[in-house]
């Protein structure tokens, strides 16, 4: 299969080009940069130049491909209009690539982040949040699986909160880079809620999957943790690091303050045995040990 692939020069987009090619797809990445777009020929895809903001060149991507695998996200959390912009942006491309693909039966595999479920690991079967900092992401998401009524595969890999290879990415990618900035391993309240996480890796496989067999209209949990606690994991940065751990205002996460506060295990039985898929690389907690001081 040919495969559009959009941020896939990233910590996941690289695993999943990978992965592709390695079990004999071939991909076009669409790529913003010269950087990017000789990272991509190195990796062994075809760049094709343009952001995710040019629209008729995702267009184009998908009249020369197979099917989609969407991973671009601009990941500015420094103000919630930053992010506002961020979310619209990827909701514009969505629709650009999901009118594309309308009447085909091709595959569109998108990302999303995993549901809260108060008082339970949450499921592939629970709804994504349509209100918040990132409503805008889970009504962009719904609308690519309402796709499914109008001939277009389209599926949805949730990701956890972090996707994480050699101890950066995700969110304790981004607690890791506020514990250098301010001097403090820091966790919001108590610590105790819980985030899930996966190795970018077996992220990948289940892309590769969700491309290959995963039925329109589905949703699918790319979740080996179910849940760490943030203390756990701040505890992890701050020895790595040499640093201090204690609570912090929700304030020091600016816009993600709220998120970073909640207790949000997830659950990824159904995908497992389902898919057949079965993580194998290294947890969270282990993996943060390669954060170099």
């Amino acid at each position: 299969m040919r495969v559009l692939i959009t941020g896939g020069t990233g910590l996941i987009g690289s695993a999943v080009v990978a992965e592709l090619l390695g079990n004999g797809h071939t991909v076009l990445a669409l790529a913003r940069s010269d950087a990017s777009a000789l990272a991509a020929e190195k990796a062994g895809a075809e760049p094709l130049r343009g952001a995710l903001a040019d629209l008729d060149v995702l267009r184009a991507g998908v009249a020369r491909v197979d099917g989609v695998i969407h991973l671009a996200f601009a990941n500015d959390f420094s103000s919630p209009d930053a992010l506002a912009n961020a979310v619209a942006e990827e909701s514009a491309a969505l629709a650009a690539l999901g009118e594309e693909l309308i009447g085909s039966d091709r595959p569109l595999v998108t990302a999303s982040g995993t549901p809260a479920a108060p008082g339970r690991p949450s499921t592939e079967a629970d709804p994504l949040p349509t209100d918040g900092p990132v409503g805008g992401r889970g009504r962009a998401v719904m609308a690519v699986l309402d796709l499914a009524s109008r001939g277009v595969r389209s599926t949805a890999v949730r990701l956890p909160r972090t996707v994480h290879n050699q101890g950066t990415g995700g969110f304790a990618g981004l607690l890791t880079g506020i514990a250098r900035q301010t001097g403090v391993s820091g966790y919001p309240g108590d610590g105790t809620q819980r985030w899930p996480a996966v190795h970018a890796l077996d992220a990948a496989v289940l892309f590769r999957l969700a491309l290959e067999l995963a039925p329109a209209g589905s949703s699918w949990h790319a979740v080996a943790d179910e849940g760490d606690t943030v203390r756990d994991i701040a505890t992890v940065i701050g020895r790595r690091l040499g640093l201090p751990v204690e609570s912090v205002p929700p304030e020091t996460y600016g816009p993600l303050g709220p998120i970073f506060a909640y207790d949000q295990p997830s659950s990824s039985t159904h995908t497992r045995q389902t898919l057949g898929w079965q993580p194998i690389h290294p947890g969270l907690l282990e993996d943060l040990e390669n954060i170099q001081p």
